[in-house]
Formats: C-alpha cells, sequence, structure tokens
C-alpha cells in the first residue's frame, strides 16, 4: 500500500528586488508563514542561481522591519505618529495645491527611484505633468546611470544598457571591464565571465582596486581614480599605431574618426601611464590583446560613469570597440552594467527631468503630442525640462526651488552626493513626504510617510539590463495599512482634480504605458504581460505583438538619423577636484557584497547585517603605516564637504594613493558625506568616483 502523495505547495514565479539582472526566482509559503524562496533554473538569467540577498530578500516582508502605516508629524521637529489614510492624504493634497497656489506649479516636485516597476515609473512620470503641471521631476537614476546613457545616445542614437543578451558574454575573444564588481554586486553574473575564459576567451579588468573580480582577469589595470578617460584613449592611441584599426568597418558603419584619432593620438603610452599609473608596456598588452581578437566588447559600470567627464569617458571606450569593428555584429559591442533593479526601464517612461515615455525627448513637438493624445491632454499642458537630480536636492526649499517634495523609492540622505548638504535641503522643505516600504534615514525627515508594497505584494514589470522586460507577480497579501504607489497616485489626483487617468491595477497601467511609448526609442507597443511570461521576457524595442522583440540591436544600422555610429572627439582633464597638499589622497566609493545601495533594506536583515555590519575604509599598508594606524582602528576621512569615520580595513589590493569606502550606511561613516557634487556638464552625473581627502587616526569613539 502506498503513502499518500502531499499537494504541492503552492509556488509563485517572481524576481529578486534588488540589482539590473532581475534574477528569476520562486517564492513558496514555507514554513510556518515566513515565505521561502525556491529556485527558478528555467529562467535564463540566472539559470536558479541568486546571492544572499536574493536569497534572504523575504525577510523584508516581516512586519517587524517595514511599515505597516502613515506616519504623520504635526509640527517641525515634532514626532512622527501614526494616522490614518485619509488624513495622511489630505494633509499630502492640501501641501501640494497650497504650494501651486502661493509659489507656482514648479514649487512642487516629485522624485522617483530606480527600484520602481515601469507602472509606477510611468504614473509618477504623468502625476508630475497632468495633475502638478511641474517641471520639477528626476529620479536617483540620475546618480547610476545617466553618462553611460548619454554616451550610448551619442553614439548610437538609442541607449540600452546591453544592446545584447547576456548569454553573448561567453562567446566573444576578449572582454574589458572597466569600473566594475560583479562578483560583489551582481554574483550569478559571474558565470558569464568566467565561461567566457573557460571558452578561451581573455578578461581584462580596470579598477583602481584588486577586487574579487579583478582576481579573476587574465590582466588587471589598476590606475589612478579619474584616470579611465586617458587610459581609454591611451588604448586607441596603440590600436591606431598598430594598425589595428577594423578600416572598412570604419568607413562603411561609422562617422567622427579623424577627430577621435587626432585626440588618441595627444595619449601616448608613456603619457598615459603619468596620468593613471598604469605601466605602458600593460597599456600596450591590453591594446594587443583586444585589438587581435576576433571579437571584443567593452563594459562599464559606476567606475568611469560617476565622474563629472563620465560621458565623455564612456564615449573614449566606445570609441575603442568603433575602431576595431566590435560593434553592431555578434559577440561583440560596448554595454553598461546597470546597477538598480529598474534602472533601464525606470529612465525609459518618464522619471527623468527631461524625456516622457518611450524615451522621447520633452523637448520634441511629435513626442509631446503623441504622449498628451494618450493622456487626454493639451500638449501645451505638458511642462518642459525642468532639474536633473543634484540641481532638484541643490535647490530645495529656496525661494526659487522646491519647496513641497513627494519621493517614491530613494534615500538621499544617505545616497546623494555631498550627502550633509542634502539632508539640510531636505529639511528646508515646506512638506516632505516620503513613500517607501521602511523608514529609512530620509523619511526619518519627512512629515508624512506613506507605506507602500513591495515586490512580493504587487504584480508589475521591470525592465533589465539586457531590456529584457519581466513580469513580477504577487505572491503575498501586504499587512492592512499598506498600498501601492499607483493606489497612492490615484487617490492623490483625485483629492487634486484629476479623477481618471490612474488606474490601480498594475495590468492596465501596462497597457496605457505600452501605447503611450509607441513608436518611441523604447517602445513597448507588443509587450505584453501574457507575452512576459510566456517567453522569459521580452526584449525592447518591440513595436508589435507579432514581433519578437530585439535580443541585439545594431546588426544592420544604428539608430541615428544617418545609420552610422559616431565617434566622440574627446580628451583627457582633470577630475573635479585633484588631490594637493592639504588633501593628499583620492577617495572612492563603492558597494560590498552583502548590502546594496543605501542599505535602507539590506541593512534590516540579520544575515546580511551579520556579513557586513558597517562601514569601513580601505587602506594600502604603506599609508596605514605612514598614519601608525592598526588594521580596524578608527580612522577619520576628511574632504572638502565633510567628515567620516570608520574603522580601517588594511590590504595590498588598493593603490597606495588611493582610500575606498562602501557607501551603504548613515551616520558617522556616511561616505557621501565626503563625495564631490560636480557634475558632467552633459548628464549631470555627480562625481562620486573621485574626490580629494585626507586620512588621520581617529578619536576610538564613534558616535552614531
Amino acid at each position: 500500500m502506498t503513502s499518500p502523495t502531499a499537494a504541492p505547495t503552492p509556488t509563485t514565479d517572481t524576481h529578486c528586488p534588488y540589482c539590473s539582472l532581475q534574477c528569476g526566482m520562486r517564492l513558496g509559503d514555507g514554513v510556518g508563514g515566513v515565505p521561502e524562496v525556491l529556485e527558478r533554473p528555467d529562467f535564463p538569467v540566472n539559470r536558479g542561481a541568486l546571492c544572499g540577498k536574493g536569497r534572504s530578500a523575504p525577510a523584508l516582508l516581516s512586519r517587524d522591519v517595514r511599515l505597516t502605516g502613515p506616519l504623520l508629524r504635526d509640527r517641525p521637529g515634532g514626532p512622527l505618529r501614526a494616522a490614518g489614510w485619509a488624513e495622511a492624504l489630505d494633509r499630502v493634497a492640501d501641501g501640494l495645491a497650497r504650494a501651486r497656489e502661493r509659489h507656482g506649479p514648479d514649487s512642487v516636485g516629485v522624485f522617483g527611484g530606480g527600484g520602481l516597476t515601469n507602472e509606477k515609473a510611468y504614473l509618477l512620470g504623468k502625476f508630475a505633468r497632468v495633475v502638478l503641471r511641474t517641471a520639477n521631476i528626476d529620479y536617483n537614476g540620475r546618480f547610476c546611470m545617466s553618462s553611460a546613457a548619454a554616451a550610448h545616445r551619442r553614439a548610437f542614437g538609442l541607449d540600452r544598457g546591453l544592446p545584447f543578451p547576456l548569454e553573448d558574454i561567453p562567446h566573444t575573444g576578449c572582454l574589458i571591464l572597466v569600473g566594475g564588481n560583479p562578483a560583489e554586486t551582481m554574483p550569478p553574473a559571474m558565470r558569464y565571465f568566467r565561461e567566457l575564459r573557460e571558452n578561451g576567451g581573455t578578461l581584462i579588468v580596470v579598477d583602481p582596486r584588486r577586487t574579487r573580480t579583478a582576481e579573476l582577469a587574465d590582466l588587471h589595470l589598476q590606475p589612478r581614480p579619474g584616470g579611465d578617460l586617458a587610459l581609454a584613449l591611451g588604448l586607441l592611441h596603440v590600436v591606431i599605431a598598430d594598425g589595428l584599426v577594423d578600416k572598412e568597418f570604419v568607413s562603411e558603419r561609422t562617422t567622427g574618426f579623424e577627430a577621435a584619432r587626432e585626440a588618441a593620438m595627444a595619449h601616448w603610452p608613456d603619457r598615459v601611464e603619468r596620468i593613471t599609473g598604469v605601466p605602458a608596456h600593460q597599456l600596450r598588452e591590453a591594446a594587443s590583446l583586444f585589438g587581435t581578437a576576433e571579437s571584443g566588447m567593452v563594459l562599464t559600470a559606476r567606475g568611469p560613469e560617476q565622474q563629472s567627464k563620465g560621458t565623455d569617458t564612456v564615449g573614449a571606450w566606445i570609441n575603442l570597440c568603433l575602431a576595431t569593428g566590435n560593434s553592431g555584429r555578434p559577440y561583440a559591442g560596448y554595454g553598461c552594467l546597470t546597477g538598480q533593479g529598474n534602472g533601464q526601464g525606470g529612465r525609459e517612461h518618464g522619471q527623468k527631468a527631461d524625456q516622457l515615455p518611450g524615451y522621447r525627448s520633452i523637448e520634441d513637438p511629435a513626442a509631446r503630442e503623441h504622449v498628451a493624445a494618450v493622456w487626454g491632454v493639451d500638449p501645451a499642458s505638458i511642462p518642459g525640462a525642468g532639474k536633473s537630480a543634484y540641481d532638484l536636492l541643490d535647490d530645495l526649499g529656496r525661494p526659487d526651488g522646491v519647496r513641497v517634495l513627494l519621493l517614491a523609492g530613494s534615500n538621499p540622505a544617505v545616497s546623494a552626493p555631498n550627502a550633509g548638504h542634502v539632508t539640510e535641503r531636505l529639511r528646508a522643505l515646506d512638506l516632505l513626504v516620503v513613500a517607501d516600504l521602511v523608514l529609512s534615514e530620509t523619511a526619518r525627515l519627512a512629515d508624512v510617510v506613506l507605506p507602500v508594497t513591495q515586490w512580493a505584494e504587487e504584480d508589475g514589470t521591470t525592465t533589465n539590463l539586457e531590456g529584457r522586460v519581466i513580469l513580477r507577480r504577487r505572491a503575498f497579501d501586504p499587512p492592512e495599512g499598506v498600498r501601492s504607489e499607483l493606489w497612492v497616485l490615484r487617490e492623490l489626483a483625485a483629492r487634486l482634480g484629476v479623477a481618471t487617468g490612474f488606474p490601480v491595477d498594475a495590468e492596465e497601467a501596462f497597457d496605457e504605458l505600452r501605447r503611450a511609448s509607441a513608436g518611441g526609442d523604447a517602445d513597448y507597443a507588443g509587450i505584453s504581460y501574457r507575452r512576459i511570461a510566456a517567453e522569459d521576457g521580452v526584449f525592447w524595442p518591440c513595436p508589435a505583438e507579432a514581433h519578437p522583440g530585439t535580443r541585439r540591436l545594431f546588426l544592420d544600422r544604428y539608430a541615428t538619423p544617418d545609420g552610422r555610429a559616431r565617434f566622440a572627439a574627446v580628451t583627457h582633464r582633470p577630475a573635479g577636484e585633484e588631490p594637493d597638499a592639504e588633501y593628499p589622497l583620492y577617495l572612492t566609493t563603492g558597494r560590498v557584497l552583502a548590502q546594496y545601495q543605501s542599505g535602507a533594506q539590506t541593512r534590516r536583515v540579520a544575515e546580511l547585517t551579520r556579513a557586513a555590519p558597517g562601514p569601513f575604509v580601505e587602506l594600502h599598508p604603506r599609508l596605514a603605516e605612514r598614519l601608525g594606524v592598526a588594521d580596524g582602528e578608527l580612522v577619520a576621512v576628511t574632504s572638502r564637504r565633510g567628515r567620516a569615520v570608520a574603522p580601517a580595513r588594511i590590504t595590498d589590493a588598493i593603490r597606495a594613493d588611493t582610500v575606498f569606502m562602501p557607501f551603504h550606511w548613515p551616520g558617522a561613516g556616511r561616505a557621501n558625506s565626503l563625495t564631490n557634487p560636480a557634475l558632467d556638464p552633459v548628464s549631470r552625473m555627480p562625481e562620486f568616483k573621485v574626490c580629494a581627502v585626507r586620512v588621520e587616526r581617529a578619536e576610538q569613539k564613534v558616535t552614531p
């Protein structure tokens, strides 16, 4: 006699809430009501693999770590108290209406996040322009992807983080990874780089630190922070001098080579060695490896991008691809490793100050007319371009700046450059409204806090770094006092006189997004929830339901008016701030394996906090000896903007002229108290990755 078979545990196919891989996972009920993460080996991006952040993500569903009801502050400086939704929303609507009446529509602003779903990002942009009629909307993706996006559009006419799927990486001949550490920021992606080497390909890593990723490399180039532009120009110089230019490709598929060539020839190897600290022989070796490979890729991440010259720096790396014919063909090309979970989709559908849905320019009359028709408004009523993220934050509370801010899915009190100053500007607002799932450092400053749903409690789409639109499915009900941002926007719109146009159902919102994006660069018209579920995601552009989606871009032509890629005539220039006698060292910042972004979520997960409990300052042994500092002792890092104190971590994996700090923590160890808000003139990206500091022994006590 056989024993009865137990009923299968119901599961929901969904995706990790963290980085831009958007790894597939399954959620089950688990034991004792605690959700369980299961592998989803059929999803092609991660094939079941998950990092510790993904495996522990359900911990954030616990009522113990999250917001479960609205909070209000009755007076400036007073405590936050519990409130009902009606009272909270009335307070927000009244504050928005009062500011518009007294100071005009641009006195209200919206600040979004790269973790919001496409549906939320789309309706947030629509809310700003249709309900608030403000030009002042931007999002934290400006601090992440904007330089790569600007360079991508300048060179190719279109920005998609990767113009090819991740599965192409193992089949290229040589890959240069610049300023990225996926071994810690997106561990499941590392299999692609390992498979590349197993297939006989070469991996070159460019990073001031010998990271876990750099340890895998065949060649590690270790430039000074801010040296990436000169390094790329030097590599192009050697490629040209050694006759490795693909003249046929350059002639038939590009424009602007001669001006780029002239700029590169001023960056000979010995000069580049003086600028970057990378030995000339290593520069020649890297150029030879890349220039002689049958195919090649360059991938950049935040290292070269988060600089005041980030757009030009990425442009120089694109030049290297174009000159060698490594673009617009299989297993070759330039790509960007997008950071945030929906960093790609978040910038496509209206959160950016200068864009409308579908990656349309807000200044383009045809784009305004198309989107206005979908929204049912007069094109003239749509505001023009507003202030970019740091400019918007810098002007908060000023007479000509935003007086009331609605902020969703971001924590600039920790993540913004010159974060002490940004915190002061947040405090200067007449009204700060924060929608979040946890009481972040920014939410603690708010006058109204709105608790919102998270990935496992709602349906919605995101777009991963490949341009693959994927579908998150609701697996669990949220706590009773929690609402979706879509519901919040509908309720606020109604209170402000707009009774329709803000659906609460995510699929309905997505179908409107499809119509708004139709014909734009990021065309989602042919993508539906049904297709996404059936096809493990659909790549944009996808203009019609019969269209297969575009896995690989630029194989026939580029998205420029003449169909050709454009070289960038760029030249090296110093960082916004270089070391001097008073501040003799470089500071660079980044992430660690167990934490994510500002840490607002991951710092609340016990498993992750045990693995990475707090900030640190990475020092070379020679610098530590000069300072008389032992491993684990506190050091103070000071810049022209602020001071941070954290334990020393002594390692020969970093340059002797450079210190490194992770940026996940608030308080005394807040790395972004130090960073320089110098902005790239094109992308308006702040210079997170390089500034001048001094380091000293500190008192062995730290006040949080």
